[in-house]
């Protein structure tokens, strides 16, 4: 499956290079909206919440009454995750709380393991957390076996690539892929048809943002490989 992806930043669809230096500002949320009309689903992510400088939660809410999505960012508690899920989320993405055991078994009795999609988020070999702000001594092989008995699937970004449409890791991904059986999204740097394929062929979603909304992938193409 292609993943759209519409990341939120002071009121604005935005694309970040690596989490941090803004590149672009995309259209309004409707205009994103029916750019991805053709797609099954939309990831949402407010950056804002990630690093603790606010939310946005209109838009987040806007987007999941109008579109299947998966929402994420800054998701800190069980009453957040079961917020966005009555505004309409289909799944909840978390990251930084997933490090805490108490609170990810209360997200998870909150919304279902079915709906929690945990992020592991690398960079220069470690999982980073606090929006990529801080780094931890383990590897995403490593938490994505501790985790998966607590969610029904993991997004997987690799941030030494994020936004710099430069390729991804591949060899990364697979060895996830061959760590869990269950769902896996990959996301960073995935920047051409060649790589979306490869990883269709072994059982990894892709989730697209900069390739997207810089026009290096064509969307109608993208809509064609998608259906």
């Amino acid at each position: 499956m292609i993943i759209p992806c519409i990341d939120l930043m002071d009121g604005k669809v935005v694309q970040l290079v690596q989490g941090r230096e803004k590149a672009l500002e995309g259209g309004s949320p409707d205009q994103m909206l029916a750019r991805f009309a053709a797609f099954p689903e939309i990831q949402v992510i407010d950056l804002d919440a990630a690093i603790g400088g606010g939310a946005n939660d209109e838009m987040v809410e806007y987007l999941a009454r109008r579109a299947v999505i998966r929402a994420g960012g800054g998701v800190r508690s069980a009453a957040r995750a079961r917020q966005l899920v009555e505004q309409g989320a289909s799944k909840v993405i978390v990251g930084t709380a997933a490090f805490n055991a108490p609170l990810l078994g209360e997200i998870r009795d909150a919304i279902g393991k079915e709906r929690l999609i945990i992020a592991l988020d690398s960079k220069a070999g470690r999982v980073v957390v606090k929006g990529w702000r801080e780094a931890t001594g383990f590897t995403a092989e490593e938490m994505i076996r501790q985790f998966e008995p607590h969610c029904g699937g993991f997004l997987c970004t690799y941030v030494d690539k994020e936004g710099m449409l430069e390729g991804t890791d591949l060899d990364w991904f697979r060895r996830l892929r061959a760590a869990t059986t269950l769902e896996i999204t990959a996301a960073g740097g995935i920047t051409t048809i060649e790589e979306i394929g490869e990883l269709g062929r072994i059982g990894v979603h892709a989730a697209l943002g900069m390739a997207i909304y810089t026009g290096r992938l064509d969307l109608d193409e993208l809509a064609r490989l998608s259906a």
